[in-house]
C-alpha cells in the first residue's frame, strides 16, 4: 500500500469537502492541490469525481429530513412540488452549457491562471454585492417562485469557470436577486446535490475504464474524507452566515488568487512570450 497515495487522496479529500460549499471554489482548489501534490493524471481526475460524491452525499445527509419531505409530499404537496420545480428550472441552464462547453472550458481555461483570476474577479463581485443596502423578499426556499430560481441557475452558469464557485455565483446570485443571505445558501446546497449527482455519474461514466480494484484504498480515503469535511464544513458555514457577511470570504479569494498569480509568475510569462 502507497502511504504516500493515502495521504495526497487524504489531503485532496479535506480540500474537496471544505471548499465544496463555501463560496471560494473546489474546483478551483483542487486544481491547484492536485498540480502541487502531481496527482493530475487521468485517475486523478476519477479521483476528484468519487470525491465530489462524497461531499454532496454530505449535504444529502444534513438535510436528510428536508429531502424525505419533499420526496413524501411530491404527490400531493403543491409546496414539495413547487420546491422540486424550482430545483429543474435552475438546474437546467448550467447542465446544458455543460453539455456543450464544457470540453473547451476543460482545455483552456483549467489551469492556476485561469483559477487565479476568476478568484480575484470572484472577490471583487463579493465585496461590491456586500457593500450595497438591501432588503430581502425571500426569507426562505420555499417561498422562492420559478423566475427567483431561473434567476439563480443563470448565475450558477458562471460557476462552468474554474475559480469561480459554484456556490459563491448561486449564492452571491441569490442575494443580488433578493433572497436572504440563508435563503441563498440554503438552495446553493439543495441546487448542488442534482448538478453534482449529474455531473458526478457522467464523469464516471466517461471514466469508467480508468477504474480498478487496486485504487479501491486510495478512493475510499479521499471520499470518507470529503463527506466527514463537507458535514462539517455545511454546518459551520449555516452557522456562521447567522451573524456575519461572506466579505472574509472575499477578503481569502483576493489574497489566495494574487498568490497564485505571484508563484505561477514565470509559466505564466512564457505563456504569454
Amino acid at each position: 500500500m502507497d502511504f504516500i497515495l493515502l495521504l495526497k487522496a487524504f489531503i485532496l479529500g479535506i480540500v474537496e469537502g471544505l471548499t465544496e460549499f463555501l463560496p471560494v471554489s473546489s474546483t478551483g482548489h483542487l486544481i491547484i492541490v492536485g498540480d502541487l501534490l502531481n496527482f493530475n493524471d487521468e485517475v486523478g481526475k476519477v479521483f476528484e469525481i468519487v470525491i465530489q460524491l462524497g461531499a454532496i452525499l454530505a449535504v444529502c445527509w444534513e438535510y436528510r429530513t428536508k429531502i424525505a419531505q419533499v420526496a413524501g409530499g411530491l404527490s400531493h404537496d403543491a409546496r414539495a412540488q413547487r420546491f422540486v420545480f424550482n430545483l429543474l428550472i435552475a438546474f437546467f441552464p448550467a447542465a446544458l452549457l455543460g453539455l456543450l462547453f464544457i470540453k473547451a472550458i476543460k482545455a483552456h481555461l483549467f489551469n492556476p491562471f485561469a483559477v487565479a483570476i476568476a478568484f480575484i474577479v470572484g472577490a471583487l463581485i463579493i465585496f461590491v454585492v456586500e457593500s450595497r443596502q438591501r432588503t430581502a423578499r425571500i426569507e426562505h426556499v420555499d417561498d422562492m417562485t420559478w423566475r427567483d430560481a431561473l434567476k439563480v441557475g443563470l448565475a450558477q452558469c458562471f460557476s462552468l469557470i474554474p475559480g469561480t464557485s459554484r456556490s459563491g455565483a448561486t449564492i452571491v446570485g441569490g442575494m443580488l436577486f433578493g433572497l436572504s443571505r440563508t435563503a441563498a445558501t440554503e438552495f446553493s446546497f439543495f441546487l448542488a446535490i442534482p448538478i453534482m449527482f449529474a455531473a458526478t455519474f457522467y464523469d464516471l461514466y466517461k471514466h469508467w475504464g480508468l477504474l480498478h480494484a487496486h485504487d479501491f484504498a486510495t478512493f475510499a480515503v479521499g471520499f470518507i474524507t470529503a463527506f466527514a469535511s463537507a458535514f462539517i464544513a455545511v454546518r459551520a458555514l449555516l452557522k456562521y452566515i447567522a451573524h456575519h457577511n461572506f466579505v472574509a470570504f472575499a477578503w481569502y479569494r483576493l489574497i489566495f488568487g494574487i498568490i497564485l498569480l505571484v508563484y505561477y509568475r514565470e509559466q505564466l510569462f512564457q505563456a504569454m512570450s
